[in-house]
């Protein structure tokens, strides 16, 4: 990865941007095994569905498909297991009173490799749209569109 390349996104999750409000965004490790990495790196990620939970003081990612790498001997991994998030203790208390307060939900939002080379986890915040806020937000899109439509330089 050169210099100039930050982070390299391997999966977003684009669903978490319909059904949810994203109020904080937050970065987390993600604890892997050797195979799961490579798998990652190669972007066999899928995100759609998964969420952290926080209990007994950790963060864990539950519902987070990662395929089996083709060249592992050991087939060990199971691809949708839960997997440990790496968060300081103050960030994990405070989403904790977040979630607990507020009625939040952790979302990941997308997997990535930051400049350093290692896998990252974009875990956001968020409270559930309704119908009523998913049709406003369908509303606005189009006539957001038909504007820029009109105004296109030709």
């Amino acid at each position: 990865m050169s210099k100039s390349e930050k982070k390299k996104i391997l999966a977003s999750n684009r669903k978490a941007y319909h059904r949810f409000h994203i109020l904080e965004t937050l970065e987390a490790g993600i604890v892997l095994t050797g195979a799961e990495t490579k798998s990652a790196k190669g972007g066999h990620v899928a995100l759609v569905d998964s969420y952290a939970v926080l209990k007994n003081g950790e963060a864990w990612l539950l519902n987070c498909h990662i395929a089996p790498y083709a060249y592992d001997t050991s087939r060990s991994a199971e691809p949708a297991r839960t997997r440990k998030l790496l968060l300081k203790k103050v960030e994990i208390e405070r989403v904790m009173g977040k979630i607990q307060a507020k009625g939040l939900t952790a979302v990941p939002l997308e997997v990535y490799v930051n400049e350093k080379g290692r896998v990252k986890l974009s875990l956001a915040l968020c409270k559930g749209k309704t119908g009523i806020d998913r049709r406003d937000d369908i509303k606005r899109r189009d006539i957001d569109r038909e504007m820029a439509g009109k105004y296109k330089i030709k």
